[in-house]
């Protein structure tokens, strides 16, 4: 990282070491991404790690729409590490080059189910408005569901967070290709 000084496991203090463990030895398998970050505070980054796995490995809100989720915030924060990283992910959960194309230049993909075109609106109306109108809602709760909005609302939140501290920190894309933001 760029604007963080290198920290090192061997420079740990035994909470970031017992943090790291706990992180290396869940779902994730490694302390990457803005983790090197967050163990500067072993206890934030204890907590965030457990929203995280919930977030990532414990929700209900099927992959594809977390993934447009993500998406919507990668774009919005224009975030390379979580844009790079997630664009596989959605990939494999089916969404179409071409919509994730769609969304990097910021247009609306035409080619989503009427699931993935109410998660892609919600978090369009989200970013863009940080509100949503109540035909935005309503659209959402009919296809989504109550429990699925409450978890995209709280997964844009998360990936939002995780792009500040990524961004901040200069963590470049797992790829090192660095995507032209428009």
């Amino acid at each position: 990282m760029a604007r963080f000084d290198d920290l090192p496991p061997e420079k740990y203090t035994d909470a970031q070491r017992n943090v790291a463990e706990e992180i290396a030895a869940g779902p994730r398998g490694a302390v990457g991404g803005p983790f090197p970050t967050w163990l500067r505070r072993p206890e934030l980054a204890s907590r965030i790690a457990d929203l995280g796995t919930y977030i990532r490995f414990q929700r209900t809100l099927p992959v594809n729409l977390v993934s447009i989720a993500i998406l919507m915030t990668a774009r919005h924060w224009q975030c390379q590490y979580e844009w790079d990283f997630h664009t596989k992910t959605a990939i494999k959960a089916g969404i179409s080059q071409r919509a994730i194309d769609r969304i990097l230049a910021k247009e609306a993909p035409d080619d989503l189910s009427p699931e993935e075109k109410a998660a892609y609106d919600f978090c369009l109306a989200l970013h863009r408005d940080r509100q949503v109108s109540d035909a935005v809602f309503a659209t959402a709760r009919t296809a989504l569901g109550e429990e699925n909005l409450v978890e995209l609302i709280a997964i844009s939140g998360y990936y939002t967070m995780m792009a500040m501290a990524l961004n901040v920190s200069e963590v470049p894309p797992t790829s090192g290709i660095r995507t032209g933001f428009p």
